[in-house]
């Protein structure tokens, strides 16, 4: 039996991933810093592990076959790139060494999109091109850009690959966290949308795509785990459908997002925490698309429409409110 160690189990990814792993037969130690925030099953075959990421993990490690560094800096409101690169790159260096300590066979670092470049609807990115603006003056893109370099510059040490997953929705996503873009729209009368667009994907088809990577992956490679590229409009359309709701759609003039990011850089500078600025607003105006041609091929993924990620996501917020 296979084992499998995965931080960040509490998380949307993380729960999801859990569920997948048992299902495929591995044993799992999952990581949190609070085990009641643990929301999925529990399992003969799961043993879950409170801890921090700033710790030494090496004997947690022991007997472990795969690493599956999920956990991440995700808050838009940090206004130093210190209080990014303190988790999402020396904690994944750290843990990387107690992983090398512990003889762990290979690691895998789930990452984001956005530090490979993107594209338009006809010409989408892949990971061969290189981050672009607005995504390299963003803290979080950077920070997990760092954490790839290094990564990949020690993938002789241990066998290593990267997940790059776009925009994820599904089950379990308890916080919530990229699910408020379906609590934005779902159940209201009126739904504002910005100007620009972006890449959808199902939550499980990441996690299939992390355990194929196990299998399948290239050490030393970027793996994008993409889907369906739409606009923001066209996203709230989805939603309209798949939740049979009439919700009038408003789109948000760039102009207006601009100049709230602007303000929102002013309030930085006087170190007051929030999540506006003008990297986070012009992300909103641009069309940021991507291709999944390299996981299908090497990985042998197949990808659920954005349908399906919205009807699942919108099923369990559904259970939780009768909870």
């Amino acid at each position: 039996m296979k084992r499998a160690f995965v931080t960040g189990v509490s998380g949307l990814l993380g729960t999801n991933l859990v569920m997948d792993l048992l299902e495929e037969g591995f044993r799992v130690r999952g990581l949190v810093r609070d085990r009641t925030r643990y929301r999925g099953i529990t399992h003969s075959n799961l043993e879950i592990v409170e801890g921090g990421l700033g710790s030494d993990l090496t004997e947690v490690l022991r007997e472990v076959d795969v690493c599956i560094h999920a956990a991440a800096e995700t808050r838009q409101n940090l206004i130093r790139y210190s209080d990014y690169r303190e988790v999402n790159f020396d904690a994944t260096v750290s843990l990387f060494h107690s992983a090398l300590r512990s003889g762990v066979k290979k690691f895998v670092f789930v990452s984001t999109a956005n530090t490979l470049g993107f594209g338009s609807a006809a010409d989408p990115g892949d990971e061969k091109k290189v981050m672009r603006y607005p995504f390299s003056t963003s803290f979080y893109a950077r920070s997990k850009r760092e954490a790839e370099e290094y990564l990949l510059s020690h993938a002789d040490q241990m066998d290593s690959i990267i997940i790059n997953p776009t925009f994820m929705l599904g089950p379990y996503d308890s916080k919530p966290s990229s699910g408020r873009i379906i609590l934005m729209g779902w159940k209201k009368r009126f739904v504002f949308y910005p100007p620009g667009g972006k890449n959808f994907v199902h939550v499980r088809d990441v996690s299939r795509g992390i355990i194929n990577g196990i299998e399948k992956g290239k050490s030393g490679e970027r793996y994008l785990i993409a889907n369906d590229n739409l606009s923001y409009r066209e996203f709230f359309q989805r939603l309209n459908r798949v939740t049979g709701q009439e919700a009038n759609l408003v789109g948000i003039p760039k102009g207006l997002l601009l100049a709230m990011g602007y303000l929102g850089d002013l309030l930085r500078f006087f170190r007051l925490r929030t999540s506006l600025c003008s990297s986070h607003m012009n992300i909103l105006c641009i069309h940021n698309y991507y291709s999944n041609s390299k996981s299908r091929r090497e990985l042998g993924l197949d990808y659920s429409s954005v349908d399906r990620s919205i009807r699942d996501a919108v099923d369990y917020f559904e259970g939780v409110d009768r909870d």
